[in-house]
């Protein structure tokens, strides 16, 4: 299946899934204050998603784990930069660490052999990151389940034309795991967008790096597919991180 048709399926569903919470709420408090800013970052989430799909079939599993992790560091500069957030020392030296963590894991798998569309999918990071910085300033007047739901829409009709352009049919069981994807996705950027509700951006972005600690996890208890030393190595020293700068953050709110 094309990953364009993939990507729109995927935020149909998350759409889908919401349906019935916006039902009972009633359509209209799903209403925004600002439709253009929605529609303004379901876009660049959008292109962001555009530009991911379109080297992910090119680079191995490691190249695009690596890469990703990027995306912290490009959103702690933005925050800095276009939020004004207070960039303490504390939460550039959990990010580093972490980002450190990720490069013990996947260093020993990197192929870097997949030249131009390594570079393609570096640039979706600044874009992922405009995104979320995005979804950070919309979260100051907008509740969590508005940014999420409209996320879905906008995400929704902008693919269409591109899924389009190569449609399969998918099948009952596709359907099923798109269904699954779209729950899983919703309850996590509702979750993502609730953290940047309550607290800076950048002092979330570390605990970002606790994806790869996660995926290995589920690997192993779902796929049977053991961690290598430096996974445990490397998740270990993103764990601690993680630990370190949540205490630090916590301490300072007191």
């Amino acid at each position: 299946m094309d990953g364009f048709q993939v990507q729109f399926l995927r935020y149909l569903m998350g759409l889908a899934v919401m349906l019935p919470f916006m039902a009972r709420s009633g359509f209209a408090s799903y209403k925004p204050r600002n439709m253009l800013g929605q529609f303004t970052r379901g876009g660049v989430h959008t292109a962001g998603l555009l530009i991911w799909f379109v080297a992910l079939p090119r680079i191995s599993l490691a190249d695009t784990t690596a890469i990703s992790f990027t995306t912290p560091i490009f959103i702690m500069l933005g925050a800095a930069l276009v939020l004004r957030e207070p960039m303490r020392w504390e939460r550039w030296l959990a990010a580093a660490i972490g980002f450190g963590g990720v490069l013990i894991v996947v260093a020993p798998k990197l192929s870097g052999s997949a030249g131009l569309y390594t570079l393609v999918m570096l640039c979706s990071s600044p874009v992922y990151a405009a995104s979320y910085l995005m979804t950070k300033a919309l979260s100051r007047y907008e509740r969590a389940e508005v940014i999420v739901a409209w996320q879905a829409i906008s995400v929704t009709v902008l693919s269409l034309p591109l899924a389009l352009l190569h449609w399969q049919a998918p099948s009952v069981s596709q359907l099923l795991l798109f269904a699954l994807c779209g729950m899983l996705g919703s309850a996590g950027h509702y979750c993502l967008t609730r953290s940047y509700a309550a607290a800076d951006i950048s002092a979330s972005q570390s605990i970002k790096f606790l994806d790869l600690v996660w995926a290995t996890a589920i690997g192993w208890l779902a796929f049977g597919d053991a961690p290598s030393r430096s996974t445990l190595v490397g998740g270990l020293v993103i764990c601690g991180s993680t630990l370190w700068i949540a205490r630090r953050e916590s301490r300072g709110q007191r």
